[in-house]
């Protein structure tokens, strides 16, 4: 295959980017997956409701409206057949506004937050942050769910001045209950325009409403054109409002918030829909399908978590024959997932944290992980499998495996292949500024990414059927 045009790269980075700057919550990323997925043909379906799968014809089913399982049925397909997944994840590490989250504290209104996940948490100072996230409203005698995105900058985390704490630059570890929290408004301000009055002692709150900064619920309400007593309750994450752009003097970089994962949860969703675009999927035996799920950043131990039955549930449904009992089974000991989450590029600063011989790089390919306790699933079947399709279709690879004294994270990948017995890999396109609110990646990724999965959902039958053991 012909190496991809300067123009072809950046033009599929400028989509992903327009993406990613609607996606600041996990509820925006799946909604967006959703319209994708509807604009080329797919179908809802409801996980209480009862299915019908036909071949030839693709569908989507979501939960908690954070997680998402689409899947293109190949016109081939046999109960028993095997599935090729692409897996991912929907969230990224950030601050969650508290349940009751209203603080008057030295003339300043505040919003009380949580830590979600393992962020680089220094990041977050100084920054022009924003609320984003759902609200289930009440609406005549039904509840409904809206998202909510105030796209301009309403909080901030203040720095502590240099002159207050002259060891800053040597050590820098804010306290997460006490110094995490961000502004909103000034408290004259806040009553000077109206705003009910909070005092730094008020505990005794009635409504939903009352549990949070009036300046907050004023512009939420504002958003979604409802009164205060409409808002039964809301799930808002903090969001930066500087925009992910294209980078570097020679535009090769993408400077964005949360690459990981909604590099992988696009990339997916694109291949998974440029697969089914061609004639490749009337002759395909199996299933094409991606899992986005939520909560990968703080275990996945949730409904909407890969560590939930919410998957597998979906592959017995959708192997379901009255005429083979152990179709399912058959299936899983076929198949095969992509577990896509994103890889260390080698820091040019820090070189000396990445093991010698694996320092994987920008434009030079998505990365195979490997780790020989497991906390990635890749085996040398797996690799082997994947380097065919990649071979195949001209897609570049590169291993990474981490240092012997240095800890490794880990992914949906063991997890999904422990709890269902299917052969699994991780990958995961190479980035800079991990889980800082500011990451860094590379253009040529995005297209990598999705020629690599879409060469996936077009070739593993065929790749799987020359193993000769």
């Amino acid at each position: 295959m012909a190496s991809p045009t300067k123009e072809t790269i950046l033009a599929t980075a400028k989509k992903f980017i327009s993406f990613i700057n609607k996606c600041p919550s996990p509820f925006h990323a799946v909604d967006e997956v959703r319209k994708r997925l509807v604009a080329a043909g797919f179908k809802e379906l409801r996980d209480a409701e009862h299915w019908s799968i036909k071949p030839n014809n693709k569908y989507f089913v979501t939960k908690n409206q954070s997680t998402i399982i689409a899947f293109a049925v190949g016109g081939q397909y046999k109960p028993g057949n095997p599935f090729s997944i692409v897996g991912a994840h929907t969230d990224s590490p950030c601050f969650k506004v508290k349940p009751i989250s209203g603080r008057v504290k030295s003339g300043y209104c505040m919003v009380g937050v949580e830590p979600y996940g393992g962020g680089i948490w220094h990041t977050w100072f100084d920054r022009d942050l924003t609320v984003a996230g759902r609200v289930l409203v009440k609406e005549g005698d039904k509840i409904n769910h809206h998202l909510v995105h105030v796209q301009r900058p309403i909080l901030r985390i203040p720095n502590l001045a240099i002159h207050l704490q002259r060891e800053m630059n040597d050590s820098f570890g804010p306290n997460k209950e006490n110094h995490l929290c961000p502004v909103i408004a000034s408290a004259v301000q806040s009553e000077l325009q109206g705003l009910p009055k909070q005092s730094e002692a008020d505990v005794t709150q009635k409504t939903q409403a009352e549990k949070h900064a009036p300046a907050l619920v004023k512009l939420i309400c504002e958003e979604l054109n409802i009164k205060p007593d409409q808002m039964l309750d809301f799930e808002l994450c903090l969001a930066d409002t500087q925009p992910a752009a294209i980078g570097g003097a020679l535009e090769e970089f993408i400077f964005s918030a949360r690459l990981d994962n909604l590099f992988n949860a696009y990339a997916a969703c694109e291949a998974l829909v440029e697969s089914c675009s061609n004639e490749s999927l009337a002759a395909d035996p199996s299933i094409r399908m991606i899992s986005l799920f939520d909560n990968e950043e703080v275990g996945s131990q949730s409904a909407q978590g890969a560590q939930s039955t919410f998957q597998e549930l979906v592959l017995r449904r959708i192997s379901s024959s009255p005429d083979n009992q152990t179709a399912f089974e058959e299936a899983i000991a076929r198949s095969y997932m992509i577990s896509a989450d994103q890889a260390h590029a080698v820091h040019p600063n820090y070189s000396e944290k990445h093991e010698s011989n694996h320092q994987p790089s920008f434009h030079k390919g998505i990365v195979l992980k490997f780790n020989g306790n497991q906390r990635y699933a890749t085996t040398a079947i797996t690799a082997t499998i994947l380097r065919e399709v990649a071979k195949r279709v001209g897609a570049p690879l590169q291993d990474i495996v981490v240092r012997n004294d240095s800890p490794c994270g880990s992914t949906i990948g063991p997890i999904m292949s422990a709890k269902l017995g299917m052969q699994t890999i991780d990958v995961g396109a190479p980035q800079l500024s991990m889980h800082s609110i500011r990451e860094m990646g590379c253009t040529s990724s995005v297209h990598q990414a999705i020629v690599l999965f879409q060469g996936f959902f077009e070739h593993y039958p065929a790749v799987a059927a020359s193993l000769n053991f």
